[in-house]
């Protein structure tokens, strides 16, 4: 460990009692913004970059503006960590952190842009900016590739040129798409349900490439967080929201069950709102799958018990328009439907409870910041179906402004074990076990070659 950056003594004693390494679900690393604009008119050509720049620098009225307080400042090392990759590479044993992946700054948020030309060129630049600035680092820092995905093509062709010609092993996708009508209003629609594209050819090709789909949607501009004046009312809640649109389009969408090897992955919202989900799906779908919805065919009406009922009981207010049989004694309905017609869960492929246990617990995973203390919830395994946990993830979010000490990182998320939330076992699964599981389920050697390869048990 480098004596320059040595661990408080908190981070020593909490390392002392880990028999597992730390990993980081989502970190983050911020951009040189110099460097990344210089290599994308490498990639793109200077008219290009030259019209990106411009838009990305002109204020659009129709969008709230970001903060400009969002990165460190004052705390000045911090900031360089999150900019410089071998500055960050000798202080994660600092952090008591083994191995990082690290999502992206700027392109978090013009992944999702509604001009194509801006999306496409910030992802090329920012995949070989990752691809090369990070290359002597893989051992213990992986970025996270960025994958547009207004349409499949442009996902695969982001696909392609990240993972197979930069090596790049961990891909962020857009997890909802924000399209302007002719209205001008705003529509939000997702890669599964409700979407005029297919994109099972980017699963598929997901698929064969070893990478998991993971979703940092951001939803700070969008919905009710539109506001001109204040960013903190924007940004509270905003990445549940948008993760939450993303994971029921992929449920309803039937992706999960058509690719049931194919793990996903959805950050910085937290689990509560997967915990809401799930729990929402179980009694939606008790109450109202296929069969279950014969409870409420209007044609089952039993049409002269309900008359009989109006004649006992109703009001005299009531009574001259009650219900009357039709002629075959039921009431009647200008629209008959089939139970196949009702059938909401048709498109999902879902046809029992097991199967939104399991892609719950085995397929979908979430990033959850370490001073989140609501990721205990994940844990109360007696609330959920056979006693299953989900896949909470730490993420320490190191590189953003809610996270004023890098040092405190682990510090913070300890904090479950000290106030009996979690147990070791519990602070394993949430710090080790469940992003180790999730990428080798794709990618078996994930880990081959890192500094953590000797130290996790390896499939």
């Amino acid at each position: 460990m480098e004596t320059e950056f040595e661990r408080t003594a908190e981070v020593e004693a909490i390392r002392a009692r880990l028999d597992h390494p730390v990993i980081d679900g989502d970190g983050h690393l911020t951009e040189h913004l110099p460097l990344l604009f210089d290599l994308m008119t490498d990639e793109v050509g200077a008219a290009t970059a030259a019209r990106v720049q411009k838009i990305l620098s002109t204020p659009d009225p129709a969008r709230p503006p970001a903060s400009s307080f969002g990165t460190p400042a004052k705390n000045t090392l911090d900031r360089a960590t999150s900019v410089l990759p071998e500055l960050l590479h000798r202080r994660l044993d600092q952090f008591g952190i083994d191995y990082a992946l690290l999502y992206p700054g700027l392109p978090l948020v013009y992944v999702g842009h509604e001009h194509e030309e801006v999306r496409r060129s910030v992802a090329r630049a920012a995949n070989r900016y990752y691809a090369e600035v990070f290359g002597g680092f893989r051992d213990r820092l992986q970025p996270a590739a960025v994958i547009p995905t207004f349409t499949p093509q442009e996902a695969l062709d982001e696909l392609e040129h990240a993972v197979v010609e930069l090596g790049l092993t961990t891909v962020m996708l857009g997890g909802i798409v924000p399209e302007r009508a002719a209205s001008g209003e705003v529509v939000i629609r997702g890669l599964g349900h409700g979407s005029p594209y297919d994109y099972d050819p980017v699963w598929e090709r997901c698929l064969a490439l070893g990478v998991v789909p993971t979703f940092h949607t951001v939803g700070r501009g969008l919905a009710s967080r539109a506001s001109t004046t204040n960013y903190v009312y924007n940004h509270l809640g905003h990445f549940a929201w948008a993760q939450e649109a993303a994971c029921r389009s992929l449920i309803f969408g039937g992706v999960p069950k058509r690719f049931p090897d194919l793990r996903f992955a959805f950050l910085e919202g937290g689990v509560t709102w997967g915990c809401q989900l799930y729990t929402d799906m179980l009694s939606h779908y008790e109450k109202r799958n296929r069969d279950a919805m014969a409870n409420y065919d209007p044609a089952a009406v039993d049409a002269a018990l309900l008359g009989e009922l109006f004649d006992r009981y109703a009001p005299p207010a009531m009574l001259p328009t009650r219900p009357r049989p039709s002629g075959n004694g039921t009431a009647p309905t200008s629209t008959p439907l089939s139970l196949d017609d009702v059938d909401d869960f048709r498109e999902s492929l879902i046809t029992s409870p097991d199967d939104i246990v399991d892609m719950f617990t085995r397929q979908f995973f979430f990033g959850c910041e370490g001073d989140d203390p609501l990721t205990a919830l994940a844990f109360q395994r007696g609330v959920y179906p056979e006693g299953k946990a989900l896949r909470p993830m730490f993420a320490s979010d190191i590189g953003h402004w809610d996270v004023p000490d890098m040092r405190d990182v682990l510090a913070e998320a300890w904090e479950l074990v000290e106030h009996g939330h979690l147990d070791t076992d519990d602070f394993r699964a949430f710090t080790c076990t469940n992003v180790v599981e999730m990428v080798t389920s794709m990618r078996p050697d994930f880990f081959v070659g890192t500094a953590v390869e000797h130290d996790i048990a390896l499939p």
